[in-house]
């Protein structure tokens, strides 16, 4: 665990480093993720303006809501699209041989190697206005509040993880995913509204199969304390269900990967 956590630390200083060459991107990119969470909040105020409320969500609750998905569409930005969408190129050009001869988990490479920036920003304005929003709904934040959040989104970022990664594994055997993954940030774009908002078989599609849910409203439920202990444990089911069938699927898939040495 200790040599995977100084690679770790290696591997995200040289990005930090290579990022902090171009300091004026840093300025753009932070006004271009604020512009973007005004639109956010200009479209959220459509359906939860002053004195109206959409499936039993108000104005404030639903900021929480909209802080959680601007924490996640961060992560995707920092994390998740600079790594995964990455794999795809290592099969094209036939470099994913040598991630596969380093002393190293392959998985844990191709999904940590790098990371950008500028989505760190995001996941701070997030978690900012999720704060206000609970703030301004009369949340308590006591020390089992913030545990269980922290764990639902710890939760949240598992499930993310898996269904971003299960879509680029397919890069062994289809060499253009970039659709695949664009389908799948749409629909995860759901996640900006209370579940409660949809129609009963969205609700059930996006609790179960594609399990938006999880990334949003069940982490406002529990900061309002409406979150049932049931609800808490299928998160932590599918998030295990996911991450074991992404680590399954890409074992599988590099038993199929043909090497460019080959």
């Amino acid at each position: 665990m200790g040599r995977y956590l100084r690679t770790l630390r290696r591997f995200w200083g040289t990005a930090l480093a290579t990022q902090l060459e171009y300091q004026l991107n840093v300025v753009v990119e932070l006004l271009a993720v604020v512009l973007s969470l005004g639109g956010s909040l200009l479209l959220l105020s459509l359906f939860f303006g002053p004195g109206r409320e959409l499936g039993g969500w108000n104005w404030n609750q639903a900021l929480i809501v909209q802080g959680f998905y601007t924490v996640f569409d961060g992560m995707t930005t920092a994390w998740l699209r600079p790594n995964l969408g990455a794999i795809v190129t290592y099969v094209r050009e036939g470099t994913l041989d040598f991630v596969l001869l380093k002393p190293i988990d392959s998985q844990f490479w191709v999904s940590l190697r790098t990371f950008a920036p500028a989505g760190l920003s995001e996941v701070v304005l997030g978690l900012g206005l999720a704060a206000w929003g609970a703030h301004q709904s009369g949340v308590v934040f006591t020390p089992a509040v913030l545990v269980t959040v922290l764990l639902m989104l710890t939760v949240a970022a598992v499930i993310l993880y898996s269904l971003w990664f299960l879509i680029a594994a397919t890069s062994i055997w289809f060499v253009k995913t970039w659709n695949a993954t664009e389908v799948l940030r749409a629909v995860l774009a759901s996640g900006r509204y209370p579940l409660e908002a949809y129609p009963a078989p969205l609700r059930l599609l996006f609790t179960l199969v594609v399990p938006v849910a999880f990334l949003t409203t069940v982490p406002a439920e529990v900061l309002l304390g409406r979150a049932s202990l049931p609800l808490l444990a299928l998160g932590f089911v599918l998030s295990a269900v996911f991450f074991a069938a992404a680590r399954s699927f890409w074992l599988f898939a590099l038993r199929h990967y043909t090497s460019a040495s080959s």
